[in-house]
């Protein structure tokens, strides 16, 4: 009995080993065809000086609207009208606030239509760090192999390639098979609401259906996973929501010479610290399990085994991925503290104190889960927790199956043949979230390649784009747009 009881196990151990290779043999690495390059004759230099002049406006939105210098949107609006003169012969165009809305009539208007977007507003110089720049940040000058200026990256690039990208196709005659409209928003970076919320709910009140939407998002980079060294294309098939919760303490004040044992600042100073070291639960959303496969095929052996079979080493990759910030926000909804008011004067002790914490809700879970979460790990009653602001909800999961994401991964196939096209969630927010109730299928890709080290430039000081990846961008739109048909 003995005898067979080692057999057994023998036989399982070798059953499940035999299981576990073949898993992870499975993962070929098959990639879609890229599709054929276009021969739209395109101008670099010209191209190269438009995209230059378009980051020397200051197009700067502000969450205060009084704010916004109007004057810098209407030069650039007149300056996009003088670069793409066939764009705006040819397609409709209306104003909504400063955003701009397009509307390229297709061979069959009956058919749903597309939607490119961008946004032209940029986010502020932070003040003092002006002189950090190598070139002033609204110069727009091209030297050293990069277009500096702030927007470069952010997002410019999107307006700028695509209006390129249309403009060149209308030279040549070409209509689309259906409608598709350009949308670029004025206020991305305080929240979309007077620009793309006002476009979408526009487009929802004319009955319009939209097949997909492309936005920015993620760009073709290394370094985004351990052990790989191919670049990835990073295609955002999802967004995490944007919530804000605030915990507050009252209590009694009083004189800093005679203090309680317990002060409202130091009780609210506790739960900031029980919010950051009780992180909610990780788990593989759908999202991450498709970055994952994607990625696979460029992994080691062993990482690929582990990946292959989620079924036996599921908590062995979660504690992996979540070592690095990047991987451990793929996994669960976070919470981060951006703002902590207390006291009025140095020797009285406030007698209310209150804290923002910043969350970004992952695919799956609800403002409710949050608060209810956050009442289990903070159970004392004096702190009050209430849901500040919600920005958005996460988005629906666009299937990377789709026609939509195919037809956008054989374009980067064709310009960016080096790179792997990855689904994966976007972190931050885009404008793209306010198309939701237009269409189930949205994705986020900016066409361009950066380092790392070009990448933190994003928001920051020398923001700029290499000079090969603005024209990269361009053929992107152009091949992309071949595709329709």
């Amino acid at each position: 009995m003995r005898r067979w009881i080692t057999w057994s196990a023998a036989g399982a151990a070798v059953l499940l080993v035999g299981v576990v290779l073949y898993r992870t043999l499975q993962f070929s690495g098959a990639e879609p065809p890229p599709a054929a390059l276009p021969s739209v004759a395109l101008d670099s230099v010209a191209i190269l000086n438009r995209f230059a002049e378009s980051l020397r406006y200051r197009t700067i939105s502000h969450q205060d609207t009084t704010r916004v210098e109007a004057e810098e949107f209407q030069r650039f609006h007149a300056f996009l009208q003088s670069a793409f003169p066939r764009v705006h012969q040819q397609l409709e165009l209306q104003r909504v606030g400063y955003s701009l809305l397009y509307r390229w009539r297709g061979r069959d208007s009956t058919k749903p239509a597309a939607l490119l977007m961008g946004h032209m507003d940029v986010v502020p110089v932070e003040p003092g760090t002006e002189s950090q720049w190598r070139y002033p940040p609204f110069s727009g000058t091209i030297a050293d192999g990069y277009v500096w200026g702030r927007g470069a990256i952010d997002d410019k690039i999107s307006v700028m390639s695509v209006l390129e990208a249309v403009e060149a196709l209308l030279a040549q005659g070409f209509q689309p098979p259906y409608d598709l409209y350009l949308a670029f928003g004025h206020d991305e970076e305080v929240g979309g609401q007077r620009g793309a919320a006002q476009i979408a709910r526009l487009l929802q009140q004319r009955g319009v259906r939209l097949r997909w939407v492309l936005d920015e998002g993620g760009a073709v980079t290394t370094g985004m996973f351990p052990g790989v060294e191919r670049p990835l294309a990073m295609v955002g098939i999802a967004e995490k929501g944007y919530m804000m919760v605030e915990l507050s303490v009252e209590g009694s004040g009083g004189h800093s010479s005679v203090p309680p044992r317990e002060t409202p600042l130091g009780i609210l100073a506790r739960a900031i610290v029980t919010v950051e070291r009780s992180p909610m639960p990780a788990r593989l959303t759908s999202v991450a399990q498709h970055m994952l496969e994607a990625i696979a095929p460029e992994m080691s052996f062993w990482q690929r085994l582990v990946v292959a079979n989620r079924w036996l080493f599921a908590n062995l990759l979660l504690r992996q991925l979540q070592q690095t910030p990047r991987g451990n926000a793929l996994l669960r909804t976070t919470f981060a503290p951006t703002i902590f008011q207390a006291g009025i004067k140095e020797n009285v002790i406030p007698a209310r104190v209150h804290a923002l914490v910043n969350v970004r809700l992952l695919p799956g879970d609800t403002p409710e889960q949050v608060l209810e979460y956050l009442r289990q790990i903070l159970p004392d009653r004096r702190i009050q927790i209430r849901q500040h602001s919600l920005l958005s909800l996460p988005s629906p999961v666009t299937d990377p199956s789709s026609p939509a994401f195919q037809a956008v991964a054989r374009s980067i196939r064709a310009v960016f043949p080096e790179a792997r096209v990855v689904p994966y969630l976007v972190l931050g927010a885009t404008d793209s979230r306010h198309y939701t109730g237009l269409t189930s299928t949205i994705l986020r890709f900016t066409p361009v390649r950066l380092t790392p080290e070009e990448y933190a430039t994003f928001h920051g000081t020398n923001e700029r784009i290499p000079v090969r990846e603005v024209l990269r961008a361009v053929r992107f739109f152009v091949t992309l747009l071949q595709q329709l048909d």
